[in-house]
């Protein structure tokens, strides 16, 4: 894959199935074969922000891992040849760190690197940052899956 240096969000929903309200990558920064920087900004009229600590609103430590996991997996799909018609998910998560808070007006970046492929299986190790100090780290595997029921 070609060294690309930014996604746009057109681009980025032709890559994976997520939408609003649960499309947690606004843009994609940079993009080469074994790493990807997205960002994300959380504008405070999130849903999740109503019944997460409403008199202190966060963004739940899931969601930014979630976040994450999604520029991974437009990561992952460019890996795929078109008549390969499939997904990554989710197969494991490890040693997951929270850092820092994040709360709402703020932007995260996500930089997440492939680090091992074996067939169908893949290794990646995931930061999400705010303002240059981290917020959370951690490793997870993604599996590819045909989207072709059947």
């Amino acid at each position: 894959m070609p060294h690309k240096i930014r996604m746009t969000k057109q681009e980025i929903l032709a890559a994976i199935p997520h939408r609003d309200p649960f499309l947690l990558v606004d843009e994609v920064i940079e993009c080469t074969e074994n790493r990807i920087v997205g960002v994300k900004t959380f504008d405070g009229g999130e849903w999740f922000f109503a019944g997460h600590y409403p008199d202190f609103p966060l963004v739940p430590g899931v969601l930014l891992c979630e976040a994450a996991m999604q520029c991974g997996a437009i990561l992952l799909v460019q890996q795929f040849t078109d008549a390969e018609d499939k997904v990554p998910v989710v197969t494991r998560i490890n040693n997951v760190r929270f850092k820092r808070i994040v709360r709402p007006k703020e932007k995260i970046l996500m930089e997440v690197t492939l680090t091992e492929r074996l067939a169908d299986a893949f290794f990646l190790d995931a930061k999400v940052s705010v303002e240059g100090q981290a917020a959370v780290r951690f490793e997870f595997a993604c599996t590819a899956k045909s989207v072709v029921s059947g």
